[in-house]
């Protein structure tokens, strides 16, 4: 028996890297799982073929990241697909770098619809579907609170923005049982940003552990949340970095 048999979960951003490997995890925990995903239409419906081989429900959400009511939208289509919604990653994000003295106004409106407001209104839609003891978490970032090098100051203040909403819902939804937490992993060895690319040294040697997590370490984190397990943490953020941070 898993630990989240007869759960709905929807991961925005779940075609690849640490999304994919979250959606993975928590079919493997008993969830049905729908996932969204820009582009990438073959890597996600290969996701969710994965999940449908191992007996779960899947599904694939074609949503626009850049339209920050896309979140929205893919709640519906989940309630729709999958009767239901108890737990909500929000995962989806976009990470570009750039002095702000830089950066057109478009591109940051852009950061901000991405990795803010399109969390807030997913975020807003899934409560109206959650049942008690639901759970929202958001994958943040460990540069929210540590910002190594310049010219990340825009994506920085989008994860600090998730703190502040997560500790706001956890107190607004506290009384339903509902948890909202947010994740914010290290340097993760994804195809975004792999262990043997051309800026891992100098990530790796601020690590303490000495070296990358990977996707798994991370969707590992968000089950343990997602579960019963989890359900006295709330408003809490869980850095899941190898130390970078410490």
């Amino acid at each position: 028996m898993g630990k989240l048999n007869g759960k709905r979960a929807l991961v925005t951003g779940g075609s690849r890297g640490i999304g994919a490997a979250i959606a993975r995890r928590l079919a493997a925990e008993g969830a049905d799982v729908a996932i969204t995903y820009q582009r990438s239409a073959e890597a996600a419906e290969k996701v969710a073929a994965e999940i449908r081989a191992t007996g779960r429900k899947a599904v694939a959400i074609a949503a626009d990241s850049a339209d920050s009511r896309s979140g929205e939208a893919a709640v519906a289509a989940t309630v729709a697909k999958l009767g239901g919604l108890d737990i909500l990653v929000n995962n989806a994000g976009i990470f570009e770098t750039g002095k702000i003295e830089e950066l057109s106004l478009a591109d940051i409106e852009r950061n901000l619809a991405v990795n803010v407001t399109a969390v807030v209104l997913a975020s807003r839609a899934a409560i109206l579907h959650f049942g008690p003891g639901s759970r929202i978490i958001n994958i943040g970032s460990c540069l929210a609170s540590q910002v190594p090098a310049p010219g990340m100051a825009i994506y920085a203040m989008t994860k600090s923005a998730l703190v502040g909403l997560t500790k706001g819902l956890a107190r607004d939804l506290g009384a339903t049982g509902t948890t909202v937490n947010v994740v914010h992993p290290g340097p993760t060895d994804t195809d975004m940003n792999p262990a043997a690319g051309d800026h891992a040294e100098g990530q790796r040697q601020r690590i303490a552990l000495g070296h990358y997590g990977t996707a798994d370490d991370i969707a590992a984190s968000v089950a343990f949340l997602a579960s019963e397990d989890g359900r006295h943490i709330t408003g809490a953020e869980l850095a899941v970095d190898g130390g970078v941070n410490a």
